[in-house]
């Protein structure tokens, strides 16, 4: 299936990665589109596709409504709670038309979750589904601070009515377009404060790092709440190339769908490497359009195969919520392959690797530091976390949390985590918001949450859970204080594992001492309650 080889010309010279993006913001991009690319396909689900006009007049419309009827003004904010279906992008970019700013939410969220975003949001609106309605509902009744929320089910978005001219609304680059949730080191998720001009910025140095061009197929199995179907949206407008969205990621069939598909250019992370390595050789594997991978954590000893397998260049990128994209590898750079380097930065960022004990001092060549970024793009800050911005955010210095060091050919390669956090596949795991939910049990009287290796995820959630008086330490116990927590949290946050303990190791501070309590456990080990999740 292979294409013959055509002459490229990327939308984004390599050369020009530095620069500023020619357009600044998602809505004059789509604007933009919808005059030089207006018949061409933009977003590609299973049930149709819809040409970038489609989706420029259907978002104006809905913007529209979004004002004349829910009153939505600039600087509002709308929640979307959808799955993987085209109102979602389309609710996404509806919003920013109206100049309001859009809250990603999880579609596996429960109450608990979803109240607490919708809280610290401010959400004035939800955008939702029939599915997801009475739940929104409930908690909007709940909560009496949440009264005047609206709901709107996109079975009848009322849009139809409305005028398909772009609403008159000032929309700058530094405008914020999203509070995107993410769970950070400790307690519940903050929300990254992202501007038109990062979503840009992160689709224009990334059209240029692919070397991609109108021709291309984008293809995004991740659900769009989060961060990686947003940004190859925005690479599709930047591009004026499709994209094609999945309901979701599953290893068994990934493969056949960018065949399907004719896909060229695919991100994929966490887990997803290996579970579609461990699938049966297929003898179409290399029956494919592939010419660009990119990954952010690829198996070190897998790399050469998985290329090998697919005849297609896999490359690492490393970025943050918090900061988009960081480093890369060249496609063009062979001695990237199995190397574990995570590249060098993009020339609209620099970096330094500095003293993990927080003097700032830049340590030496090999040595072991907390990996720091500067440049474009970068979050604002944190949502109403003035705290936790100071903290993260010094100086111009996104301080990341992670520990790298410095290779003799200038990349970075990662070799831990400052976080406290599970890195579960492609989400992350805030140990605080899963030990908070597990102690409201009245049954427990403590909870430590640590990350366990798994050779399919990289880390799975582990719980030391102490018990009241006389509440029996068995399965059944285990198996129900998950429950209860799960019905708080969302499903990729239970923890896996369960090992009840006596007591917990502590700090002179009195804090669980988790280096302390993880080595105990490797020394004198209890017994582990496995509760494996079926994988794809």
């Amino acid at each position: 299936m292979t294409t013959s080889v055509r002459a490229r010309r990327p939308v984004v010279p390599a050369a020009r990665m530095g620069d500023e993006p020619s357009i600044p913001t998602l809505t004059a991009l789509l604007a933009r589109r919808a005059r030089d690319a207006g018949d061409r396909d933009f977003l590609r689900f299973p049930e149709r596709s819809w040409t970038f006009a489609d989706i420029d007049a259907w978002t104006s419309r809905l913007a529209h409504r979004l004002i004349g009827t829910d009153g939505v003004c600039p600087g509002d904010r709308v929640a979307i709670m959808l799955p993987n279906v085209v109102h979602w992008p389309v609710a996404w970019l509806a919003a920013l038309k109206a100049g309001a700013v859009a809250v990603p939410v999880n579609y596996g969220y429960r109450r608990g979750d979803l109240a607490f975003v919708l809280r610290d949001s401010g959400a004035r609106t939800v955008v939702t589904d029939g599915e997801r309605a009475a739940l929104v509902a409930e908690v909007l009744a709940a909560e009496p601070d949440l009264g005047d929320v609206r709901i709107l089910d996109v079975a009848d978005d009322g849009s139809e009515a409305f005028p398909i001219s772009t609403p008159e609304v000032a929309v700058e680059p530094g405008t914020l377009a999203n509070l995107q949730y993410t769970s950070g080191t400790t307690g519940f998720p903050k929300a990254c404060m992202l501007t038109h001009g990062y979503w840009a910025r992160l689709g224009w140095v990334c059209a240029a790092a692919a070397a991609l061009d109108g021709q291309d197929v984008l293809l995004t199995a991740q659900p769009y709440s989060y961060m990686d179907p947003q940004w190859n949206t925005a690479l599709a407008l930047t591009l004026g190339a499709p994209l094609v969205v999945l309901p979701r990621f599953s290893a068994s069939t990934f493969m056949a769908d960018v065949r399907r598909h004719r896909a060229s250019f695919v991100y994929v992370l966490g887990s997803m490497p290996t579970l579609l390595f461990k699938q049966a050789p297929h003898a179409d594997d290399r029956a494919n359009d592939l010419r660009a991978v990119f990954c952010s954590g690829i198996p070190v000893a897998l790399h050469q195969e998985l290329e090998d397998r697919w005849g297609a260049p896999w490359r690492e990128i490393y970025g943050m919520t918090e900061s988009g994209v960081d480093l890369f590898s060249p496609f063009g750079d062979r001695a990237a392959v199995g190397s574990g380097s995570l590249g060098t930065p993009v020339p609209s960022k620099q970096v330094q690797v500095i003293d993990p004990a927080g003097s700032g001092a830049v340590v030496p060549e090999g040595e072991a530091g907390e990996l720091v970024v500067s440049g474009a793009p970068l979050m604002s800050g944190y949502w109403n976390r003035p705290d936790a911005t100071a903290a993260t955010l010094r100086d111009g210095w996104l301080h990341t949390g992670d520990l790298v060091v410095r290779r003799p050919d200038g990349g970075i390669q990662l070799v831990g985590r400052i976080k406290d956090m599970v890195r579960r596949g492609g989400e992350n795991v805030a140990c605080a918001e899963v030990e908070a939910a597990l102690e409201r049990d009245d049954r427990v009287v403590g909870a430590a949450v640590v990350a366990v290796p798994d050779d399919i995820l990289g880390e799975e959630v582990k719980a030391f859970v102490q018990l009241g008086t006389g509440v029996p330490a068995d399965r059944a116990t285990a198996r129900d204080v998950l429950d209860r927590a799960g019905a708080q949290l969302a499903r990729f946050k239970v923890p896996r594992y369960v090992e009840f303990v006596a007591d917990f190791p502590r700090t002179p501070s009195e804090r669980v001492s988790k280096p302390a309590l993880t080595a105990r456990a490797e020394a004198e080990p209890g017994t582990t309650h496995d509760f494996a999740r079926p994988r794809s």
